[in-house]
């Protein structure tokens, strides 16, 4: 099922004295989610991703804009004539009744032509409890159950009703961090198996960029890129993206483009070809760093942090906004790591992004850029 939203906004009321007007939480947001693919909508607490799935499902009306399910404009449709499966934050199993019957029940309140057999109901049921692999859980109560496994029946009563449309709202939060890598990798299977189109609302980018074919990053009710993921990270169209983007995150410098060279610290480190003279936000990704003896980024060595596969070098540098930044090189690269108090840098051009001082948007490149 092919999804689009055109303009699609919500307002709510602003609340308190001091507050009149509205508040938009999602501000004309524009986009299509091919068939059978995995949407993730990522962004901070508050940006509008969860209004933006509770306007899918139903559950909030929009103030503007259409909603479109495949040629369909459910933009008034009624939540129960969507054929949406929903699975909330935390779950939302009903705490009396057994995994077997939270599975059951979107299925026993049906009527006339949609009503089902109790054999058809049963083999549905067992089919969904088969797909995420709780057979063996039918009879036990949701406070019997571990946060997966809870989780799982989730999933299973929203596959029972043969949804066109899956949406998750941040479905892993409440889990450890060994079993949301576990279950992550079990929902990307399922929705595979499945081909159902898929709506995953995150918070963590780490979640979005393993596990979606898409991804459409969010602030303050605006959707500010959307693409695949690794195209995403390795063009944002913005600083807020390429900030919110990457583990660890981007290190950025306040710096200048004087005759097409990029200067930091007042000193030049990369050519800038097709820039006008003007102050700029840089980025370089941890990953854009170039251990060199000679290289033109000159930074204060702080300490050297070994992660088995990876050595992250730790320094500080004048120009840079948070003090400290962090250059991930290889292993074998660590082995040479400086014990000196200075260390040097050449940089990957691809991994150095330019983004206006006035506007934040990112500021192109003409031609390949080349190390100093």
């Amino acid at each position: 099922m092919n999804i689009v939203l055109e303009n699609l906004t919500k307002e709510f009321p602003a609340r308190g004295k001091r507050n009149s007007g509205s508040v938009k939480a999602v501000d004309h947001v524009s986009c299509q989610i091919p068939d059978g693919e995995l949407m993730g909508l990522l962004g901070p607490s508050g940006c509008g991703k969860s209004t933006t799935l509770n306007l899918l499902c139903g559950l909030e009306k929009p103030t503007e804009g259409k909603i479109f399910f495949g040629d369909e404009d459910v933009t008034a449709l009624a939540p129960e004539f969507r054929g949406v499966g929903m699975v909330f934050q935390n779950y939302a199993l009903y705490p009396h009744l057994s995994v077997r019957q939270n599975i059951r029940f979107p299925l026993e309140n049906r009527k006339g032509k949609d009503k089902l057999s109790k054999e058809e109901m049963n083999r549905r049921v067992e089919d969904a409890a088969r797909l995420v692999q709780i057979e063996e859980l039918m009879d036990r109560k949701p406070g019997e159950l571990s946060g997966g496994q809870q989780q799982r029946v989730a999933i299973a009563r929203a596959l029972v009703k043969f949804p066109k449309v899956l949406l998750l709202d941040e479905p892993l939060s409440n889990l450890d961090a060994r079993l949301r890598l576990k279950t992550r990798e079990e929902i990307r299977k399922i929705q595979k198996q499945t081909g159902i189109t898929t709506v995953f609302v995150t918070h963590d980018q780490d979640e979005a960029m393993s596990i979606c074919d898409r991804i459409a990053v969010m602030k303050d009710g605006l959707l500010m890129q959307q693409g695949r993921p690794q195209e995403v990270y390795d063009h944002p169209a913005n600083l807020f993206v390429a900030r919110f983007l990457g583990t660890p995150p981007i290190n950025l410098f306040a710096g200048e483009v004087r005759g097409q060279t990029l200067y930091l610290g007042g000193k030049p480190v990369l050519p800038a070809p097709g820039v006008p003279d003007q102050p700029v936000w840089t980025g370089i990704r941890p990953e854009g760093f170039i251990l060199k003896a000679d290289g033109p980024l000159e930074c204060q060595m702080e300490r050297v942090e070994v992660t088995g596969r990876d050595v992250s070098i730790i320094s500080s540098h004048s120009a840079c906004t948070e003090g400290t930044l962090r250059s991930i090189i290889s292993s074998e690269e660590g082995a040479a790591a400086p014990t000196a108090r200075t260390v040097r840098f050449a940089l990957k051009p691809g991994k150095v992004f330019l983004f206006s001082k006035d506007t934040e948007e990112v500021i192109p490149l003409s031609g390949e850029g080349k190390e100093l």
